[in-house]
């Protein structure tokens, strides 16, 4: 099969760890060249020297996706070293589920949240968005999750950044079609990614699942007990229930390992035994 990742340069926003490391190595191990971006600099080195550790080529650069100036650039400096932006993938988020009623302990990483989810990834396109263009192509890929596909109690800050990605997204693939490629990944749940860390409220959690969280819960404790049944942990099973880190790496990888001329515009990607109702 063709490998369209050969040669490309990638930049990856929240690559020091989690999904952003996973899509860096596998997209170095098909040849790309990655552009490692993250505040976290030591994870964000740990990243590099593992790719390098496979033969991989990558640079990290130290850049935090709130802040315009710093993800301008590192645009720069990724052209300056590479001398192109084929693909940003925008990467970096966090996860406060809260409810109103929590403001007072959630406003904080909720404004953190906003910053971030939906900053973040204005920011990373403005900082490629020229570079692309005058290149004559490139490609966006957003993060952005099945929250974002309606509003469920407990999630109104993060699922309000999350559609907002999906409108950003939208509207540059309208701006610049047959420029620019724009990619919508849609997560489901991924629990062993520690994005969990950031939920306020772990009772909000029960929005997205309504009356299926009590079995929610039993299925998830057998997947992390101490005997995890195959039916649910195995991904050949059609009960797989919750979705591995690199499975969602892959299908990331797989949607920018086209043709210049085909363009995977959105996609979800779940467990398919999973309870989420969005």
């Amino acid at each position: 099969m063709a490998n369209h990742l050969e040669g490309k340069v990638i930049v990856v926003t929240g690559a020091a760890g989690g999904f952003g490391r996973l899509v860096s190595q596998k997209t170095a191990a098909r040849g790309a060249r990655i552009v490692a971006c993250d505040i976290n600099a030591a994870q964000l080195d740990a990243t590099v020297s593992l790719i390098e550790a496979e033969g991989g080529e990558a640079t990290a650069i130290v850049a935090d996706v709130t802040n315009r100036a710093q993800m301008m650039a590192m645009a720069e400096a990724a052209v300056a070293g590479f001398g192109a932006i084929d693909v940003i993938v925008n990467n970096a988020g966090v996860m406060p589920l809260a409810f109103f009623a929590d403001h007072a302990a959630a406003a904080d990483a909720w404004d953190r949240c906003i910053d971030i989810n939906l900053k973040g990834v204005l920011h990373g396109i403005m900082a490629v968005h020229d570079q692309m263009i005058e290149q004559g192509r490139g490609h966006v890929v957003n993060v952005s999750s099945i929250y974002g596909n309606g509003a469920v109690p407990g999630s109104a800050v993060y699922g309000a950044t999350k559609a907002a990605v999906r409108f950003l997204s939208e509207a540059l693939r309208q701006e610049s079609q047959g420029q620019i490629k724009v990619t919508t990944i849609r997560p489901t749940g991924v629990p062993s990614t520690g994005l969990g860390e950031g939920v306020i409220n772990p009772a909000a959690l029960g929005g997205i699942l309504g009356t299926g969280m009590p079995e929610f819960m039993e299925k998830m404790g057998q997947v992390f007990g101490e005997d995890p049944p195959a039916e649910l942990t195995d991904p050949n099973s059609i009960e797989y229930f919750a979705l591995a880190p690199e499975l969602l790496a892959d299908q990331i990888v797989f949607a920018i390992d086209q043709p210049w001329g085909v363009s995977i515009s959105d996609i979800t990607v779940r467990a398919s035994g999973d309870s989420y109702m969005l």
